[in-house]
């Protein structure tokens, strides 16, 4: 008789969740990542990935014999797409954090009207803005961000073990990065809009002073060359702020585990 008939439902369970339950984690987690959500990565590509490495991670983890197909298996598969989708959500903080800076700075320096069209959401974005995420997409790949956060969703597999509750995961600390995106968005843009602000100042001292000067046809050419020359500090200091942020939003998804 073939050992393959001897299987009971049980057994059959274990073999095909050790593959369905990380195949659905990490499948979701593809879908909402930055860089793995843009139109060009195809579904067809990233269910394909999710498949793989599923695959590759059903020998070393262990899970529980739950029945896909039952209320249970429904519940505990709506679970593991929230999680994902919450993890990768920290890590699209950290690539919007630099993207409100260049928001804020096209804002200051008079480039608020300097658009473009986002091919990956669609929508109108500041020109500055698609270029510090740009440069935020360049420095994640850089740092190996990419399979640094991959890592921390394989390690979640024996930190959170699928079947038990996702009240367990502290969702309060990556609830909190919400917050901590405006704040270090902020604090990057605070020289910028600093010294836009003592320009604006200089202006308005000198227009009182000197009310037949055309301030507006010598102010905004003056106000967007000090711009560029914030964008170009910023982008020299922007490796070190990102290495900062990168280890705050990585150590806040292995803190949510634990």
């Amino acid at each position: 008789m073939s050992p393959l008939l001897n299987l009971t439902i049980d057994q059959l369970m274990v073999w095909f969740g050790s593959v369905w339950w990380p195949f659905v984690r990490l499948s979701a987690f593809l879908w909402a990542m930055p860089l793995f959500d843009n139109p060009a990565v195809t579904p067809r590509s990233r269910i394909l990935l999710a498949l793989a490495l599923a695959f590759l991670l059903a020998p070393a983890i262990e899970v529980k014999a739950i029945d896909p197909f039952s209320l249970d298996g429904v519940l505990v598969t709506l679970e593991q797409v929230i999680f994902a989708v919450l993890m990768a959500a920290a890590v699209r903080m950290l690539f919007e954090v630099l993207a409100l800076v260049g928001l804020v700075i096209s804002m200051q320096m008079g480039l608020s009207m300097a658009m473009m069209m986002d091919p990956a959401s669609g929508d109108q974005v500041s020109l500055l803005s698609q270029m510090f995420w740009i440069m935020t997409a360049l420095l994640f790949l850089a740092m190996d961000g990419h399979l640094v956060a991959l890592q921390v969703l394989v390690d979640s597999f024996s930190l959170w073990p699928v079947g038990e509750s996702l009240y367990q995961v502290n969702i309060q600390s990556l609830l909190g990065l919400f917050s901590w995106m405006f704040a270090s968005a902020l604090l990057v843009a605070l020289p910028a809009i600093i010294a836009m602000l003592l320009v604006n100042l200089t202006f308005g001292v000198a227009s009182r002073s000197a009310p037949s000067l055309n301030l507006f046809v010598l102010g905004f050419p003056m106000t967007l060359l000090l711009g560029f020359v914030c964008v170009f500090l910023t982008l020299g200091q922007m490796g070190q702020y990102f290495m900062q942020m990168a280890e705050h939003v990585l150590g806040t998804m292995l803190l949510a585990l634990r």
